[in-house]
């Protein structure tokens, strides 16, 4: 029950997406109707025609050449008619389709930061990407032949039972064991399709992970165990496609059968009936051709329910994704944070990423206008934590945050971001030219003011030695470029923007020692006059820093300047010491 019930919860999904293109559908039901009716006109005539042959020497010649030149007319406008419906049904089911990842991708944007962070990257490509395509394809053959077999069947019923009804009464009797059958199969096979689909996103979330990681997988030597993981998965994959394809298939055979059954029923009946006078030659021809085209709806039918099955299942995954919960919206009277001073107060702040494990507890700290912080502490203390909810990536359990004393949830995320500038130790380049990624927050900016960016961060050296220049094409996340070379890049990024507020994660962590002094100066002078927040590991690099904040387990356990620490003798003296220990 709940199943059937989450089934009718998609379909009423889609079709609230198909009502946009009514007159589109509308259309292709009307060439449908044509071309079935059209369809259905031929048996008669072929059965006038047989009619017209009653004898050796008594055939007539000019009457079934009559006919002729009517059936070729029927079949031209019959095909034109396929084709216009085929044309309609083909637009419906990519604008759904392009309407459907549009609204997946829309949500992907605003997504709160935790359902990434929580889920496969992989199985959300494969949501958006194959579940789609699966689900294409399952209402493209839905729309061609759903309709248009539905209208063939009560148009054949029409026919035969104007010709004869107690041979179309012998059809009537038979159909239900044609039903019976779709119906026995169909449920079985969505178990099946949903399985697929679920080990398909599994595999290419695998696939992704290996690829985007392949250098640690070589460099630890776990080719094997990642080839292993990728077998077991991809046999459960086989086995899964296997048995769904097997319940998919045997449908057209089952109904073929009892098709074989309805047809053997009307030519005994009809027979007998002709022999007996009740119907001629030529109408039991038509009958039999009508036999036919009653029972091939039912063998297509049958396969676009196995098909709706796969593109349900699919479809109900994507859906799943659209109707995630997005991140909390911005009020509607949500101030617009303009160019902001720099104050920034975190007052009585608790944050945990998960309910049961606690992260940070009680964090209260008062940042001054132009103020460079610097927050250390070992691995795993919060130091991230603390930059992902001043971006307000994450929002706070308890407690506020503010920046010139406005809480970060009374303004807009988008005003907020734009006054900080952000550099990460993990690097992230779009695939495009070099200009393109540097231009990235800021593409209203000048060929000069992107040259002395790049120069201010010292990346303009090694990007006049690149083939094309600033012109020169990067595959997506600067693959073809070194580490330090794409962290400079996104410090050039950051420096064309020039926001009141910077962030800087470790941000010379893969820049060689001689660069790194370069850029220090850089920053420095990048830092004057703004509120600049500095995670760091490497101690040596904040020792100019106005304030340095040292976490441990969630909570700043220190604070100070850098002489100030060291004459404590504390923790902070532990870190430093320890970095510059003889070994």
């Amino acid at each position: 029950m709940h199943k059937r019930f989450r089934h009718k919860g998609t379909i009423i999904k889609v079709l609230q997406f198909l009502k946009k293109y009514w007159i589109l559908e509308l259309l292709s039901l009307l060439f449908a109707l044509i071309s079935v009716i059209l369809t259905l006109y031929l048996p008669i005539l072929t059965g006038d025609a047989v009619d017209l042959i009653v004898d050796k020497g008594l055939v007539d010649f000019q009457g079934i050449l009559r006919i002729l030149i009517k059936m070729g007319i029927v079949i031209v406008l019959t095909a034109l008619a396929q084709w216009l419906m085929n044309t309609c049904n083909n637009r419906i089911t990519y604008s759904v389709v392009r309407d459907i990842r549009r609204q997946a991708f829309d949500k992907l944007t605003t997504l709160p930061l935790k359902y990434v962070d929580s889920h496969p990257h992989g199985d959300i490509i494969s949501r958006i990407v194959a579940d789609v395509d699966q689900f294409s394809d399952g209402l493209l053959m839905g729309f061609t032949q759903f309709f248009s077999g539905i209208m063939t069947i009560l148009g054949t019923l029409v026919f035969m039972v104007s010709i004869n009804y107690k041979i179309a009464l012998v059809v009537l009797l038979i159909t239900p064991v044609s039903l019976f059958v779709a119906a026995f199969i169909s449920k079985r096979s969505y178990a099946m399709f949903k399985l697929q689909s679920e080990t398909r996103g599994e595999l290419t979330a695998h696939i992704d992970e290996m690829i985007g990681n392949q250098k640690v997988v070589q460099a630890f030597g776990h080719e094997e165990e990642a080839a292993d993981k990728f077998q077991e998965i991809n046999k459960r994959l086989q086995s899964s496609s296997l048995k769904a394809t097997f319940f998919s298939s045997i449908t057209n055979p089952a109904t073929r059968f009892v098709n074989g059954l309805v047809y053997a029923g009307v030519g005994i009946t009809g027979a007998l009936s002709a022999i007996n006078g009740g119907i001629s030659v030529g109408q039991l021809s038509a009958f039999l051709n009508y036999a036919n085209q009653y029972t091939k709806p039912f063998n297509e039918i049958s396969g676009v329910i196995t098909e709706l099955q796969n593109a349900l299942t699919c479809a109900a995954r994507v859906f799943a994704l659209i109707e995630e919960e997005t991140q909390t919206p911005d009020k509607d009277d949500a101030a617009v944070l303009e160019k902001a001073k720099g104050k920034v107060t975190l007052d009585h702040v608790y944050f945990s990423y998960r309910p049961d494990v606690k992260l940070i507890e009680n964090l209260n700290l008062n940042v001054k206008p132009g103020q460079r912080i610097a927050i250390v502490g070992p691995t795993g203390c919060g130091k991230s934590t603390v930059i992902n909810l001043l971006m307000r990536f994450y929002d706070v359990d308890q407690g506020s945050i503010s920046v010139d004393d406005i809480d970060l949830r009374d303004m807009t995320r988008r005003s907020l971001r734009e006054n900080y500038g952000m550099v990460l130790q993990e690097t992230w380049l779009k695939n495009g030219t070099i200009r393109e990624n540097i231009l990235y927050g800021r593409p209203e900016a000048t060929e000069e003011e992107m040259l002395r960016a790049s120069k201010e961060s010292y990346a303009h050296s090694f990007i006049k030695r690149l083939p094309e220049g600033y012109d020169t094409v990067i595959t997506e996340d600067g693959g073809n470029l070194s580490q330090g070379q794409k962290q400079l890049l996104c410090i050039a990024r950051v420096m064309l923007c020039m926001p009141p507020m910077l962030i800087l994660d470790e941000a010379t962590s893969s820049i060689d020692t001689r660069t790194e002094i370069r850029i220090q100066k850089a920053f420095a002078k990048m830092m004057e006059g703004r509120t600049s927040f500095i995670v760091a590991h490497r101690l040596s690099t904040i020792k100019e820093a106005d304030l340095i904040l040292v976490m441990k387990d969630g909570k700043i356990i220190e604070q100070g300047t850098h002489q100030s620490l060291l004459e404590k003798d504390g923790f902070y003296a532990q870190l430093y010491n320890s970095q510059f220990a003889v070994m």
